[in-house]
């Protein structure tokens, strides 16, 4: 076993780590002080000039293919430049990308679609998750009834992350209820102008979803994405298209945070010596570094069977699901070393404690997680110390 980076993919990670910590870090205090106003993140056109900053340098499109000016990199070195970025709490990330089932779309629709969501002129977002149907993606309720030469969608979805900012919507209808999920879900790619609006939905953190809401809104044929009745094999490649990337960016943060609580520990005297010297603060710091180890290689591994063309669901879930628990006890951990300054938004660690809740819920709950890998090891799709296969 090779441990070791490559040339490239240490460059890449040191590039990023530098242009966080000089462009990304400086603007922490100033997000906190938009966020306590009511705004979220940065304003538009400073996220726009940090992105152009990183593209002048040849930062574009991690994943996105080389053919469409992205840099095409693989799943391994994605999950490197995502831990770097995580140790901001700064809503940013590195322009370029368009959602994985988007380039699916046939010649009209990736000149109209996918080539602007990749140069930022257009934004997108992924509508399947509804009050009624969460983790149960199979329960969904929007209907789209077909009307001569156009198709008719009713119904509400829920939790839609971008839902408030995107201009068209990738949207998973019921065409045929005597299908079911497989075979009667269509995805319909559907612009804002068509008819549908968003509602905000808020939420203990800065995550900013939306409801969307679909009232008789009408959708030409051609704005099918794929064929129809394929739009519930699309939604699960949508959801599996990355999942190692969340705890990944929650890596990142953790490691962010026990730095902090390192030089906290060294320079804050209780009784006449640092708490440092302390059992009870040692211990917390040493569980932390063995659990961030351990993600870490988590995430790696994950990503690295994505690279190698493995069936990476299991891996992506054990990593999902030990990166939300882990970085929500080792922020709590941080926040306790910190004692009541922990606790006040003078510090971003409360931040971080909302920030990273999230992550134990979105794109899979740790209930969903849990049940997944004990099925793939009960029904022997996986092997204890094995893979998917």
């Amino acid at each position: 076993m090779d441990f070791a980076l490559t040339d490239d993919e240490r460059d890449i990670r040191d590039w990023v780590r530098t242009f966080v910590r000089k462009e990304v870090l400086p603007l922490e205090p100033d997000v906190l002080r938009r966020e306590r106003r009511g705004e979220r993140g940065l304003p538009a056109d400073l996220l726009a000039s940090l992105q152009d900053k990183a593209r002048q340098a040849g930062f574009f499109g991690v994943q996105t293919p080389e053919e469409y000016g992205g840099m095409g990199l693989g799943a391994q070195t994605a999950a490197l430049v995502e831990i770097e970025l995580g140790r901001s709490f700064v809503p940013f990330g590195l322009a370029g990308d368009a959602d994985n089932i988007l380039y699916e779309a046939n010649a009209e629709q990736r000149a109209t679609y996918l080539v602007p969501t990749i140069e930022g002129v257009r934004t997108s977002c992924f509508g399947i998750t509804e009050p009624g149907a969460g983790s149960d993606a199979k329960a969904i309720r929007t209907t789209a009834r077909k009307d001569g030469g156009d198709w008719v969608i009713n119904g509400e979805k829920t939790f839609i992350t971008r839902g408030n900012e995107a201009d068209f919507a990738m949207v998973f209808a019921v065409t045929d209820g005597d299908l079911g999920a497989d075979g009667g879900v269509t995805c319909f790619l559907v612009d804002r102008e068509m008819g549908w609006r968003s509602e905000p939905i808020d939420t203990m953190g800065e995550w900013g979803p939306a409801a969307l809401i679909f009232d008789d809104v009408r959708v030409p044929a051609r704005n099918i994405l794929g064929a129809e009745g394929q739009g519930f094999e699309l939604a699960m490649r949508w959801i599996g298209r990355g999942r190692y990337l969340l705890p990944a960016r929650a890596l990142g943060a953790c490691e962010r945070l026990l730095e902090m609580s390192l030089e906290h520990a060294r320079n804050r005297e209780t009784f006449g010596e640092p708490i440092g010297e302390r059992q009870a603060i040692q211990w917390m710091i040493a569980d932390s570094a063995v659990e961030i180890e351990a993600l870490r290689w988590l995430v790696l591994h994950a990503a690295w069977q994505v690279d190698q063309g493995v069936d990476s669901r299991h891996a992506q879930s054990i990593a999902k699901l030990y990166g939300g628990v882990k970085a929500n006890e080792i922020v709590d951990r941080v926040l306790q070393i910190h004692g009541g300054m922990g606790y006040t938004r003078e510090l971003p660690i409360e931040r971080w404690y909302r920030e990273l809740r999230l992550l134990r819920i979105y794109e899979g709950t740790d209930e969903m997680q849990r049940r997944t890998i004990a099925r793939n090891l009960l029904k022997g799709h996986a092997r204890v110390g094995g893979s998917l296969g």
